[in-house]
């Protein structure tokens, strides 16, 4: 009978305990099929319910977790929003604190007046008194329930990720009832210990100490994945292209300017690779600045020099065309042919021979439109994750991959991410590079920054200003570009203004960017589709509202527009409402100038999930790991898995990892020939 006897890792949930269908069709559908797949589901995070804090006066800094009595509830309409209000009141004092949810229809079905609730947030002053919190987690306690003490309360609560019609109690009541049958033999690395101490912890001491023996695990598993497919990739064959001849020695030696020292020493590696015979695939990360494309380009030229295609991949059509432009003053006068290929903009190939594609990462998976380049350049890797890393090694012949970021990323996250790449690092500024100054201002400042902005426009200057929003949603705390270009037509006039943004069709972006570029439009307002590639050494201006809904990382990168002529630029980063606290942390922009830096600094702040995103990595998320703090461990991981990889590349000495890396390899390659 399912939900008797003892279960062993591998115990097939449908056979481990009645769960409906429907129910049990939703853990499936998230790939957890055992009991091994479920206790592999950890918490997103712990409660500490062994002893509530008091409600508190003044607003704490953190998060903090009360329970109490639902006193009050009321829903308010406003036309087609809503809010729904609950009064939360403490038995033994009386004090209250207000919680509010916005366009949650269906909430009052849930919560309702004399409710035993534990609520988790970080509450806040109200301006005509008391505190409020705005969408806090909660959980309604059963205190008639028999085991509600033993399971949810009075003890370290785990809070685990929502699966469908599974709430966190839900969950932590199956995973209860799973853990009190485990055989914990059948438990693999690092052990049953830590396994039920992650769930359901005896002290905050010993949780610390099974996350960080599972974070490992977590780590050295992603390393095992990168490490196969790097050792995938080295195995092929590639041509061979040494950086002799008569081209590459002119186009170096006829530069306008002299390569520093970083780009010299980074072609030195990517030459290296070229004339290994097998697939070069390395990153090569760098400053907003720093000189990548010029690099590139020569990597690019040395295939040509050989006689064979190059390729250059590009995340928008905006940047496929930023790079056509440039790379056609390059090449074109060597007689070179560069193409085009975009939705907007399909021009027929040229005749056969060496030749340069220039398009968007999803037209340059066409065979019939690239051919077979030697050297596949990818620009933006954050935005071409893993599986179209291991789809571009899969073609045949093998071509070289040199994948580029202007977004620096900090090392940890570089072995983290990318341990299938060899990795490069321009570490070194081009002479001539105009300092841009920041200055981060609350949102009381707009008309101030607005006339300055108009003065630069006066004086023949142009602007970029950056919404975090196309259209208002929602959230009508953020801006939204399209409302806003409205209102920056009237403030600006007669300059002539213009709309950019991600959902416009591909000839449209193209006639705004080339007005943009000539100086027809002299205010550009924009979501981040102008995040890299845009090159108008003209524009001295970048405004961002909202900057706060920006990682730091993400605002030097748009920093990044503006400073690439001779004149003196700024960037003016507009906080919104409410966000005061956070300008702290977006005064880091106006103190350093280096991505480096700011990356670290954005990683320690949102953590890797949020640096990046699992869509744009794509790996699966890091659930336990704390980067940078677990950098150690992360080394540790690499080390150890690149020493198994080596030694025993079948794994027959680790039976149990082979289906959790086929797993991983599973959501990675899906679709990968």
């Amino acid at each position: 009978m399912p939900g008797t006897g003892q279960l062993v890792w591998g115990s097939p949930l449908v056979e481990a305990a009645q769960i409906p269908p429907a129910k049990l069709k939703a853990l499936e559908g998230e790939g957890l099929q055992t009991v091994g797949d479920l206790l592999r589901h950890y918490p997103r995070r712990h409660e500490d319910r062994s002893k509530f804090p008091a409600f508190p006066g003044p607003p704490p800094e953190n998060p903090i977790c009360l329970r109490g009595i639902v006193a009050e509830t009321k829903m308010i309409h406003f036309g087609r929003r809503c809010q729904f209000l609950l009064t939360l009141s403490e038995p033994a004092t009386g004090a209250t604190v207000r919680c509010r949810w916005f366009n949650l229809r269906y909430l009052p079905k849930i919560l309702q007046a004399g409710q035993d609730l534990v609520i988790y947030g970080r509450p806040r002053a109200m301006k005509k008194g008391g505190l409020v919190l705005d969408h806090p987690d909660f959980e309604v306690l059963e205190t008639d329930a028999p085991d509600s003490a033993l399971i949810h309360l009075n003890r370290i609560a785990p809070i685990h990720p929502s699966i469908g019609p599974w709430s966190p109690r839900a969950l932590r009541r199956l995973l209860f009832e799973i853990l009190a049958r485990l055989d914990d033999g059948s438990v693999p690395a690092p052990g049953a210990a830590a396994i039920r101490e992650i769930h359901f912890p005896s002290s905050a001491e010993k949780l610390e100490k099974a996350r960080s023996a599972l974070a490992r695990e977590e780590l050295f598993e992603m390393q095992c994945v990168l490490a196969r497919q790097r050792a995938r990739q080295n195995a092929g064959s590639a041509p061979v292209i040494t950086r002799d001849g008569k081209l590459l020695s002119a186009f170096v030696k006829n530069m306008p300017f002299a390569l520093t020292t970083a780009q010299k020493r980074v072609l030195g590696q990517i030459f290296d690779d070229l004339a290994r015979g097998c697939p070069m695939n390395r990153l090569l990360h760098g400053d907003v600045g720093s000189g990548k494309t010029i690099v590139a380009a020569t990597a690019m030229l040395g295939a040509l020099a050989a006689g064979h295609p190059a390729a250059l991949m590009a995340p928008t059509q905006v940047l496929a065309h930023q790079h056509y432009e440039n790379l056609r003053k390059l090449f074109e006068p060597l007689g070179i042919p560069v193409v085009l290929r975009t939705a907007a903009r399909k021009e027929k190939s040229a005749a056969a021979g060496p030749r340069v594609v220039i398009g968007t990462h999803a037209l340059l998976f066409s065979p019939e439109t690239v051919g077979n380049p030697a050297l596949v350049v990818i620009d933006e890797q954050h935005k071409f994750g893993v599986r179209q890393r291991a789809k571009l090694s899969a073609q045949q012949p093998h071509p070289h991959v040199l994948v580029m970021s202007a977004t620096p990323i900090p090392r940890t996250l570089a072995l983290t991410l990318y341990g299938d790449l060899d990795l490069s690092v321009l570490d070194e500024m081009p002479p001539g590079r105009t300092p841009v100054r920041t200055l981060v201002r609350p949102h009381e400042k707009l008309s101030e920054a607005a006339d300055f902005l108009r003065k630069q426009l006066d004086e023949g200057r142009q602007a970029y200003l950056v919404y975090p929003v196309i259209e208002e949603g929602k959230r009508k705390e953020l801006k939204a570009a399209a409302t806003e270009f409205e209102k920056w037509q009237k403030l600006l006039a007669p300059h002539r203004c213009a709309l950019l943004h991600g959902r416009l069709d591909a000839e449209d972006k193209e006639s705004v960017m080339t007005a943009f570029r000539a100086g027809e439009i002299r205010a550009l307002i924009s979501t981040t589709v102008i995040e890299v590639g845009v090159d108008v050494a003209n524009a001295t201006v970048l405004l961002v509202e909202n900057a706060e809904r920006f990682g730091l990382a993400q605002l030097h990168q748009l920093r990044g527009r503006v400073g690439r002529g001779p004149e003196k630029s700024w960037c003016v980063l507009l906080a919104g409402k409410d966000a005061e606290e956070k300008l702290d942390r977006l005064q880091i922009l106006e103190k350093a100038s280096d991505g480096f830096t700011i990356a670290e600094a954005d990683l320690e702040l949102r953590g890797p999930g949020d640096l990046l995103g699992t869509d744009q990595t794509g790996l699966p998320p890091i659930r336990l790991a704390k980067l940078p703090r677990d950098l150690a461990l992360l080394e540790d991981a690499r080390a150890e898995a690149q020493r198994l990889m080596t030694e025993d590349s079948e794994l027959s000495s680790r039976p149990d990892l082979q289906s959790r890396l086929a797993l991983w390899e599973r959501r990675l390659f899906a679709g990968v020939a």
